[in-house]
Order: structure tokens, then C-alpha cells, then sequence
């Protein structure tokens, strides 16, 4: 029973950051807040929710000691990605609007908090943002994206081997998806399915003709093979920004943003790889409103999903300047347990609450304006 079971609001305000789950806790890697200085170079910032307190933290920025920004740490960007492998936590490309994009690779030990950049060898990625990176085993892949230099989308894939520390470009063979940038690419079993972004009509380079391809591109990291897939009926509408994430073998994929229908998306949409086909999802309870260039990691049965950018409430569902930047986050759960279902019964038929013990009560309430980034509460998902 799919269900929207928390909104949390006043954490941190960002767009186009990067996340990944460690554990009960999610680690959000940098971004941009509309109005906020990206010329000066500083210090990403680092901020860690954790899904038990329902906490937001803010780590202190890395002492310089009197000295320039540390080398080792990267500094604010956007549009850049950020993986888990084993205790290391990998960022990679994304711009600055002082630097442009970056292709150095830096790496952050989750368990003391300390940055370092890995030697590395091999041929490394041009710089770029929009890309995508996911992991199987302990090797990282990297897609698509746009390069900064050949000033083009691109639709190469190169492997980051973080045994050795070193890059290699993939020689796919087949039939290669589409250059884009802004789409997500997912990996379930050894292969990568790419879905949406933003192409240009004509080839790589930027013409103002942009196209959302809706069709599922499947890459297998075995054969290094691009594969030819079927035709499905049903599809979402082709979109950029997006989230998506794999559980139980299927591929989700949740709101993003389409240029050429000027419009913001909220739905919540399944693939299935073994029979190929895709379904429309409801779960229940109020979710997001459109948006995107939000961030979503899977802690446990738990989606965890926050921050992004919506039309402001007067502009309606498209306009794609006038935007509104998110500090809400919310929990969609796959499998809420007994308890969460009668908390959130209570909820919705505004039931009496008196002869409730105290601590459903508290956890229903939930009073915390004195908590550091939360401000309400919904209602409180124990995991």
C-alpha cells in the first residue's frame, strides 16, 4: 500500500542539488537557492537528514586555517552527481557559475566527515553538468550530460573503476540513446535504463529545437552493448529533471519538467523491465506538487524525497522563469506499518485524540519549531 506518509517543511532550499542515503541518514550535496551569490567560490555545502529523528543537521565547513578554499573540497556547484560506494561518497562534474563545469573527481568519507581528492589515471570525462552516475559493484558509470568544452549534449559512457582509481570510455556497441542532459539513468540487475532529458531534435549541439524522448533506453554492462527494446503503449509524457529510483526490481520515476508542453509534473509512474511495460501509480495520501530538479534517495521501504523548483502558485503549471524554490521533503512508503496507517487515519477523519496514548499523540503533532531547518510536521513515519 503505497502512501505519502510525511511532509516536513523549512529544511534545507535547494535546486538541482545532489543526494545520496548512507544508512538512516541522507547526505544532500550542494545546489543553488534563487537570489543566492554562485560567482564567489566557496565550500559545498553538506546537509545530513536523519530518518529517525526526522532531523535536519548542517555540517561546519571544512577549516582553512587562514588560507584559500582547501583544494580537496569542491566548491558550491550544481547539476552534479553524487554516488555511495561501500564508506566513500563520489562527486563528480557539475558547474559553477564563476568556474563552469568541473571534471575533477572528489570523495567523502562518511565516517569521519573528511574530504580528499583519489589520485586517479585513465581517460577522464570531459567537464559537464546534467550528467547521470550510478553504481554497479564498485565501479561508477557516468552518461550523457553537457560538455562544457565541445559546448554539446553528449551521450557517451564512461566507467569510473574506484578499485583502481581509474577511467575508461566505454565502447558501446548498438545503437546509443540520445545526447541529452538532465535525464536519469538507473542501474537494476547489470543493466542501466536511461529515461528522459533533454536532446535537441537536430543532434548534440543546442539549436533551440528540444525534444523529451519518452522511451526507455537500456544499456548492459556486460556486453557494453546498447540493447533494441520494444515499443510500449502507455508511457509517461518525456521529461528533464526528474527523480528516479529502482525498488523490487522495477523502475520509478517521479515529476520533472517538459519545455515544449510548458508544463511541471507530479505524477509518480512504474516500469517494469521484464515484461517492458509501464503503469501509472497512486499512491495515497498528498504528495508533491509539480516540480522539479528535486532529490530522491530509498532509505529502507522509504522514498525520501525533497527540495526542487515549481511554477509560483499564480503562474499555473508551466512558465518556466518564474519559479518558487522548495524546502519541504516528504516520505512516500511502500509498506507503512499498522501503526503509521491509524496515525494517519486519525489524520484524515480528524478523529479524537485525547484517549490516544502520549507518545502517538506527540508523534502525530509533533511540535518542533524550535528544531534547527523543521518547522511542521504532518505526521511522523517511525522506520
Amino acid at each position: 500500500m503505497l502512501h505519502w506518509t510525511v511532509h516536513l517543511e523549512g529544511g534545507p532550499r535547494r535546486v538541482n542539488h545532489a543526494a545520496v542515503a548512507v544508512g538512516h541518514k541522507v547526505y544532500s550535496f550542494g545546489g543553488y537557492c534563487s537570489g543566492e551569490d554562485y560567482e564567489t567560490l566557496r565550500q559545498i555545502d553538506v546537509h545530513v537528514f536523519n530518518t529517525v529523528s526526522l532531523r535536519w543537521t548542517k555540517l561546519p565547513p571544512v577549516r582553512t586555517g587562514g588560507r584559500e578554499r582547501p583544494r580537496e573540497v569542491p566548491y558550491m556547484r550544481y547539476g552534479h552527481t553524487a554516488v555511495l560506494v561501500e564508506d566513500t561518497i563520489y562527486i563528480w562534474g557539475g558547474r559553477n557559475d564563476t568556474e563552469g563545469a568541473c571534471n575533477v573527481l572528489y570523495a567523502f568519507d562518511v565516517n569521519n566527515h573528511r574530504w580528499f581528492t583519489p589520485k586517479i589515471s585513465g581517460t577522464v570525462p570531459g567537464a559537464r553538468d546534467g550528467h547521470s552516475a550510478c553504481v554497479l559493484g564498485k565501479a561508477m558509470y557516468i552518461f550523457g550530460g553537457y560538455e562544457q568544452l565541445a559546448d554539446c549534449f553528449s551521450n557517451d559512457i564512461h566507467k569510473l573503476d574506484t578499485t583502481t582509481m581509474s577511467w575508461s570510455l566505454i565502447n558501446a556497441r548498438g545503437t546509443p540513446a540520445r545526447w541529452r542532459d538532465f535525464h536519469s539513468a538507473t542501474i537494476i540487475g547489470t543493466k542501466m535504463f536511461v529515461f528522459g532529458g533533454r536532446a535537441d531534435r537536430f543532434g548534440p549541439f543546442h539549436s533551440n529545437n528540444e525534444i523529451y524522448c519518452n522511451k526507455i533506453k537500456v544499456f548492459d554492462t556486460e556486453t557494453n552493448c546498447w540493447l533494441n527494446t520494444p515499443t510500449t503503449q502507455v508511457m509517461p509524457e518525456g521529461r528533464r529533471s526528474h527523480s528516479a529510483f529502482a525498488y523490487n526490481g522495477e523502475l520509478y520515476i517521479f515529476g520533472g519538467y517538459n519545455a515544449r508542453l510548458d508544463r511541471h509534473f507530479n505524477d509518480l509512474w512504474k516500469f517494469n523491465p521484464e515484461g517492458f511495460f509501464w503503469k501509472k501509480v497512486e499512491p495515497k495520501g498528498k504528495g508533491p506538487c509539480p516540480r522539479r530538479r528535486q532529490c530522491c534517495c530509498m532509505v529502507g521501504d522509504c522514498i525520501i524525497l525533497f527540495g526542487g523548483t515549481s511554477p509560483c502558485p499564480e503562474q499555473g503549471m508551466g512558465d518556466e522563469f518564474n519559479l518558487m524554490d522548495h524546502s519541504d521533503l516528504y516520505i512516500l512508503d511502500f509498506s507503512p506499518n499498522l501503526k503509521t496507517l491509524c496515525k494517519l487515519a486519525v489524520i484524515e477523519y480528524s478523529l479524537e485524540q485525547a484517549s490516544l496514548p502520549h507518545d502517538i499523540r506527540y508523534s502525530i503533532s509533533f511540535p518542533s519549531v524550535d528544531q534547527p531547518f523543521l518547522l511542521r510536521v504532518d505526521v511522523r513515519c517511525p522506520f
